[in-house]
């Protein structure tokens, strides 16, 4: 198979790999998906042939994201999927502990969504200072 890409292209590429690699594995530890960890270092090899070197760091045989490519911006984004997913789980779980302890139907979407709004709306003015955990 040949794929034809411009510099560009091939660069979004990488971002988009290294971004689905962390997903599937950063929280694995040994028990990694290796054939994505195999595909990201395959195409990370290339980046020298583009003129790419800078992204690119190749120890014990292995070709692997530079330092200065985890730092470049690439966690930021990262890091705002993660934001975003967080309070999107916690807006669920919260409403769905709430209508289940007012014996509401969890299977009711309107009643849900309405409030997952609330927490959103919450969480957009405050983030979770006021959350707080009773024991």
């Amino acid at each position: 198979m040949t794929i034809e890409l411009s510099e560009k292209e091939y660069r979004r590429l990488l971002d988009m790999v290294y971004i689905g690699d962390w997903i599937l594995n950063s929280a694995r530890g040994e028990d990694r998906f290796e054939d994505y960890d195999k595909l990201l270092e395959k195409l990370f090899s290339l980046s020298p042939q583009v003129g790419m070197d800078a992204l690119t760091d190749y120890w014990q045989g292995h070709f692997f994201p530079s330092k200065a490519y985890r730092e470049g911006g690439i966690h930021e984004a990262i890091a705002d999927y993660e934001d975003a997913v967080f309070f999107d789980i916690l807006a669920e779980e919260l409403a769905r502990r709430d209508m289940e302890g007012e014996g509401a139907d969890v299977n009711d979407e309107s009643e849900l969504a309405g409030r997952m709004e609330e927490y959103y709306q919450e969480f957009e003015l405050h983030g979770i200072d006021n959350l707080t955990v009773d024991n």
